[in-house]
């Protein structure tokens, strides 16, 4: 999993979430969190580990109602383990 791949999915969770309406103040406050860490993964201070279990509470909520959005969550959450992290 290359820096690249992880831009590329968190473009495609952002194309999601464009598509997806309104989500609770909580959940969209954890995901830009989220996926701003992601995207700044290369620097060496970033705890991207830390998030996963939120990717995956995430995941898990959005089933229902979003499940464009929590399929794009459930790719981070297997590439970040596929990465390693």
């Amino acid at each position: 999993m290359t820096s690249s791949d992880l831009h590329q999915l968190l473009q495609r969770l952002h194309d999601e979430l464009g598509k997806a309406g309104p989500l609770d103040a909580e959940s969209r406050e954890l995901l830009g969190v989220v996926a701003r860490d992601i995207g700044e993964v290369s620097a060496p201070d970033t705890d991207v580990a830390s998030h996963v279990p939120a990717l995956e509470r995430l995941a898990v909520r959005f089933e229902s109602g979003h499940p464009a959005v929590s399929a794009v969550l459930r790719q981070l959450v297997d590439a970040l383990a596929k990465a390693g992290i």
